[in-house]
Order: C-alpha cells, then sequence, then structure tokens
C-alpha cells in the first residue's frame, strides 16, 4: 500500500478536480483537447527523448512488446467475436475498445508518479509507438482500407516530428542557446496535469450505463490485455522496469480518441462512449492491482 497510494493518489486527486471543474465550471474543453495534444504532449515526448538515459535495447523491446501485444489481443477478440456471432458493428466496438488504450492521459502521469523519471521514459517510448498504431492501423481495421489516410494523419500530427526532433538532437548530442531547451521541458511538464484535468471533465460529462458487450470490453482491455502483455514480456525476455511499463501500459482504460475513430470509420459510438467511461472507472480498482503485481 505505501508503493500504491503514492503513484495513484495524485492522479485521483486531479482527476477529482478535473470533474468538479467540469461540473462547476463552463470551459472550453475543446481547446484543453487541443492545447493538450498539438503543444504540452509533443514538448514533453520531444524533451524527454532529448534528454532520455534509456538504452536502444529498451526502447526497441518496448515497442515490440507493444506491437505484439496489439496483434494478438487483435486475434483474440476478432475470433471470440466470430465466435459469440456478434454483429461487425460491435465487433469494430470491441477491437477499438481493447486495442486503443489511454496510455497518454493515464498511463503517463501515472507511471511518472509510480516509477519516476526512468518510467516516465520508458512511458513516452511505448505512447509514440501506440499512437502511430493508433492513427495508421485503426482506419484499417475498422473502415476495412484507409491506411494512406492513416499515414496522412500521422504526418500531420505534431507529436511524430517531436518524436523525430527529440531523437535527432538525442543523437547528435545538439546544444541549445539560451536554455531553450529548458523552457520546452517546462512547457512539456505542463502536459501531465492538463491530460488528468481534461480526463476529469470528461467523466463528469459522461453517463455510466453497462451492458454485457462493454463489460466484456471492460474485462479485455483490463484484465486480458495487461496479461497478454507480460507474456510477451517475458517472450521477449524484457525484464525490470521495461517490463513493469509495459504491462501498465498494457493495463490501462480505453483511450477517449476510440471514440473519434469510431465515429469517422465504423462501429457503435454509444458502447465506446460508455466503455470509455466504465473502462476509466474501473481501472481505479484493476490498475492498483497490475501495479501491486509488478512491484
Amino acid at each position: 500500500m505505501t508503493v500504491l497510494l503514492p503513484a495513484i493518489a495524485p492522479v485521483a486527486l486531479i482527476i477529482g478536480i478535473g470533474f468538479i471543474a467540469g461540473k462547476t465550471m463552463s470551459l472550453h474543453r475543446q481547446t484543453l483537447s487541443q492545447l493538450a495534444i498539438y503543444i504540452l504532449t509533443p514538448a514533453l515526448i520531444g524533451s524527454k527523448l532529448y534528454r532520455t538515459t534509456l538504452s536502444p535495447d529498451s526502447a526497441m523491446g518496448l515497442a515490440a512488446g507493444m506491437l505484439v501485444s496489439s496483434v494478438l489481443l487483435y486475434l483474440l477478440v476478432f475470433f471470440l467475436s466470430l465466435f459469440l456471432d456478434f454483429p461487425v458493428t460491435i465487433r469494430k466496438s470491441l477491437i477499438a475498445c481493447t486495442l486503443f488504450a489511454n496510455t497518454g492521459n493515464l498511463g503517463l502521469p501515472l507511471l511518472a508518479f509510480a516509477f519516476g523519471d526512468a518510467g516516465l521514459e520508458r512511458a513516452v517510448v511505448y505512447l509514440v509507438v501506440a499512437a502511430v498504431f493508433m492513427v495508421v492501423v485503426g482506419p484499417a481495421l475498422l473502415k476495412g482500407h484507409g491506411w494512406h489516410s492513416g499515414v496522412q494523419l500521422v504526418l500531420k500530427l505534431p507529436l511524430l516530428w517531436a518524436a523525430i526532433a527529440g531523437l535527432v538532437a538525442r543523437l547528435l548530442q545538439l546544444s541549445f542557446p539560451l536554455q531553450i531547451d529548458e523552457g520546452i521541458r517546462m512547457l512539456g511538464n505542463a502536459a501531465i496535469p492538463v491530460a488528468l484535468l481534461i480526463l476529469g471533465m470528461q467523466l463528469s460529462d459522461t453517463r455510466l450505463r453497462l451492458g454485457k458487450y462493454e463489460l466484456l470490453a471492460c474485462g479485455l482491455r483490463l484484465l486480458v490485455a495487461p496479461a497478454i502483455a507480460f507474456l510477451v514480456g517475458l517472450a521477449l525476455q524484457l525484464q525490470g522496469l521495461d517490463l513493469q511499463v509495459l504491462v501498465m501500459q498494457g493495463a490501462m482504460p480505453t483511450a477517449v480518441n476510440t471514440l473519434v475513430l469510431v465515429t469517422e470509420f465504423g462501429g457503435d459510438a454509444d458502447l465506446v462512449a460508455r466503455t470509455i467511461v466504465a473502462s476509466t472507472l474501473f481501472a481505479f480498482a484493476t490498475l492498483p492491482v497490475v501495479l501491486w503485481l509488478c512491484s
């Protein structure tokens, strides 16, 4: 408990403040979301990759672990949906809710509080790979085609270019004048609390309704996904913090952006919205258990 509370309590506190703000204040949430997506998170990613001490082996192991886990999870959900004779829209929704986790708004802050800067470095690598996977593979899986549009979307996102810039600056060992890198680091530090506030505000605005599909999706996302990540991590011979971060990021609830994908490319938007809320709330019970098992 002494390990869990310092990691969970700050996250819950900031989400709670966001929830209260969402209920009591008229804030323009789209502006906050755009601020986080286009400025703060890219600054965090670029700064962390520029300053990273993470070895290439660890980075490649996390990337491989994320991709292999996602493929296995997709196959499981796809064949389970066929076996249970789910309608196509339900199958697409389950695949989206299960594959795409909230590794940014919730994953980054939780792992930062749980494992410090070393954990955050690894969480950033996982996030970059997961984000590219989501916008490239998501449209193709949901619509049956769309790889080209997915690649175009990736190229438009500042997240990818921030990651590339941070890595290039790191590899070339660039030194910035006038402490510009410190300014970017300070900007990136705002990403975590703002992301948690946004998550709390989103929770304040969505009803919780549970049916069999929502419960199944939550179970696959919160319980089955981290179990698969753990087995994949062992198979890839990941150890220590690399394995812990792989499993914890795999245990995050459904990503909010999943609703955007499903609305655009196919699936049951209402089911996805309910699953996002339910999985986020259930995650406050499952994440401490997964964290305790990982510690």
